[in-house]
């Protein structure tokens, strides 16, 4: 019986995706070392402070590529600000507009 639970319990764990991503403050990086973090990992969090509202903090999961987003969704251009460039281009994913079939 015990072996049935452990066989069990270890099957169930393999099948559990891992849920963990690693998350940066996009503005202690260069534009370059941003980009190399979605080479190596394929997404990330990047945080940064809102330019409008400084005590505020946004932040999203950017992508390498399209593959690394939902099967509802597509990897769009966007960009976040980093320590030598403003506007650093990454991935973000966005969902796709699905239209009403009339008929």
């Amino acid at each position: 019986m015990i072996r049935i639970l452990v066989l069990t319990s270890l099957v169930a764990l393999a099948a559990t995706p891992a849920a963990a991503i690693a998350r940066y403050q996009s503005e202690t990086l260069d534009c370059g070392q941003a980009q190399a973090i979605l080479e190596r990992e394929g997404a990330a969090i990047f945080r940064y402070g809102s330019k409008r509202n400084p005590s505020l903090t946004l932040y999203d999961r950017y992508v390498l590529h399209g593959g690394f987003c939902g099967w509802d969704e597509y990897a769009a251009n966007g960009w976040i600000p980093t320590r030598d460039d403003p506007r650093c281009f990454v991935r973000v994913c966005k969902p796709k507009v699905f239209h009403e079939d009339p008929f």
